[in-house]
């Protein structure tokens, strides 16, 4: 079903790529873009479960917006194994205005079809540091 504000839909894929991450865990990241010509959020990258945070970073574009979920495992103060799923919304400053705002209007609705709730909005590259995902996933 089409976002009424951008128009956008979601690929079929994205959600079933998500579920793969989530539950049986074969990815550690996905990245999604909008495409134009379909006018729908389709499956951009995936990431195999042993891609570092390094090869998650690095497959964001410089000058295009994407958005992407990133599965971070991590130690709690308690020494407990953890894991949160992070939406990241990747709009670079050095993008095209109408592509930003297009992101920005799709947003909100492709999290909800995936049932996302930690996010992290970035516009550059220090924005999806590590310590931003370590900071986040403790403080939930």
């Amino acid at each position: 079903m089409a976002n009424a504000a951008s128009g956008m839909a979601v690929d079929d894929e994205c959600k079933l790529k998500f579920l793969e991450l989530k539950s049986k865990r074969t990815h550690r990241f996905i990245l999604y873009k909008i495409d134009d010509k379909l006018n729908k959020i389709v499956v951009d990258k995936l990431g195999g479960p042993d891609e570092s945070f390094d090869a998650f970073t690095s497959s964001f574009p410089e000058k295009d917006c994407r958005y992407a979920v990133y599965d971070y495992d991590y130690v709690t103060e308690d020494n407990c194994q953890k894991s949160r799923i992070f939406f990241v919304a990747w709009t670079p400053d050095v993008s095209r205005v109408r592509t930003r705002m297009l992101y920005a209007s799709s947003k909100d609705r492709f999290k909800r079809e995936l049932d996302l709730t930690h996010e992290i909005q970035a516009t550059d590259a220090s924005e999806i540091e590590i310590e931003n995902f370590k900071e986040r996933a403790n403080r939930c």
